[in-house]
């Protein structure tokens, strides 16, 4: 248990630290912002309590609001996605071992495990960039922003699912 506690702990830190130093400073074609720090919430074993999602969602937005010196936008969106994340996992989670996975490739399978992490990551960024933008002035520039955001987003997870599957 405790080896477990200390892996998602040093996981937790890697992803804020990646997308405090390096990603919040990448911005493609204006369009693209990687926000790679979801993954953490989206591969949390399904088993934890919702309550202690929702709190862990909090630290991960929080700890990424601290980098980005914004005000709550990515807790809001990070607690917004743990809060959805329990209905989706009633779709997309496998029925017979529901208590004792963690959200992969491997235990998902990959049908379920896209559809999955799409939807959190388009929840994710949808929820922040309205947050961030509070405007429906720009729909286009946001619309645009999301669908690019998300697909940049689900094709780096998908990547680094396949490498772990690759073992």
């Amino acid at each position: 248990m405790s080896t477990n506690i200390f892996k998602y702990t040093l996981r937790f830190v890697l992803f804020v630290l990646l997308q405090g130093l390096i990603l919040n400073n990448v911005n493609l074609f204006g369009y693209i912002h990687i926000y790679l720090y979801i993954i953490f919430l989206i591969t949390l074993p399904v088993n934890i309590s919702r309550e202690l999602v929702l709190f862990i969602g909090f630290l991960l937005g929080i700890s990424v609001d601290i980098f980005c010196n914004t005000f709550g936008i990515h807790a809001f969106a990070t607690v917004f996605a743990a809060f959805a994340r329990f209905y989706l996992l009633k779709f997309f989670a496998p029925r017979d071992e529901h208590e004792s996975i963690v959200p992969s490739i491997e235990s998902f399978g990959l049908g379920s495990f896209f559809k999955y992490s799409c939807l959190m990551i388009v929840i994710h960024h949808s929820v922040l960039l309205l947050v961030d933008y509070f405007s429906v002035v720009n729909i286009g520039v946001i619309l645009l922003q999301i669908l690019f955001s998300s697909a940049f987003t689900l094709l780096f997870l998908m990547t680094i699912e396949r490498f772990k599957t690759r073992k």
